[in-house]
């Protein structure tokens, strides 16, 4: 089995989610990491709210364009036929629901499905960003997250502490340590990690959740 850290194997699980001809956002953080594992020969058009389609992978040091961002003000790179506009066509394009899939990160996620990954009461942020839009508007809406958090606490909650971004908006959550899914307000084990036995984590989700009938191995 590959060796990989934590962050790279849910990176690595979440470029699975990828499909032939999707039309995808990729969140702000760890999300944006899934650029450069898209499966070879697969045609994925990547698009960020500040106005690009046509995102290529991230460019080596000393190759970088400082023209060249995307929307968390990273450089990229861009591909042959891509395109720029206005943030306000961009968000036409999310709030048409012409993105079929976004992947983003999130500090909390309910049970029933909610997310919180915005603000963190008391520190300083720039704005909501467009997580609000992307999580009402894509198709399909993936979040990428560390199973809990730098004191050990669990991040897959019975219900979110923190300002919500969404109710029941979530479709999948991916971590370390497993893959749930959200169904009609229920929270589904979908894989788990081969090294993560059943019962830790049990001991590691806050969250309730049932299993699906066939819990399948989780695979990067």
């Amino acid at each position: 089995m590959k060796s990989v850290s934590s962050r790279e194997r849910i990176v690595l699980r979440a470029a699975r989610e990828l499909q032939d001809g999707f039309y995808v956002n990729l969140g702000i953080g760890m999300p944006t990491q899934v650029a450069n594992h898209i499966p070879a020969g697969m045609n994925i058009v990547l698009e960020s709210e500040n106005g690009m389609l046509g995102i290529g992978p991230f460019p080596y040091e000393g190759e970088e364009d400082a023209d060249l961002i995307n929307a968390g003000k990273q450089t990229i790179t861009e591909l042959p036929g891509s395109s720029y506009f206005s943030s306000a066509d961009s968000f036409g394009m999310i709030r048409g629901g012409h993105i079929d899939l976004t992947i983003m990160g999130a500090m909390e996620i309910s049970q029933e499905g909610d997310l919180a990954n915005w603000m963190i009461p008391g520190k300083l942020v720039k704005g909501m960003g467009g997580g609000m839009d992307l999580v009402v508007s894509a198709r399909r809406v993936v979040m990428i997250m560390t199973h809990c958090d730098k004191k050990g606490n669990p991040k897959l909650l019975p219900q979110c502490t923190l300002p919500l971004t969404g109710k029941r908006c979530v479709h999948r959550v991916i971590t370390e340590h497993a893959v749930f899914d959200f169904e009609d307000g229920k929270m589904i084990l979908k894989e788990r990690w081969p090294e993560t036995s059943a019962e830790e984590l049990r001991k590691i989700t806050a969250a309730e959740y049932t299993e699906a009938d066939s819990v399948v191995e989780m695979v990067i």
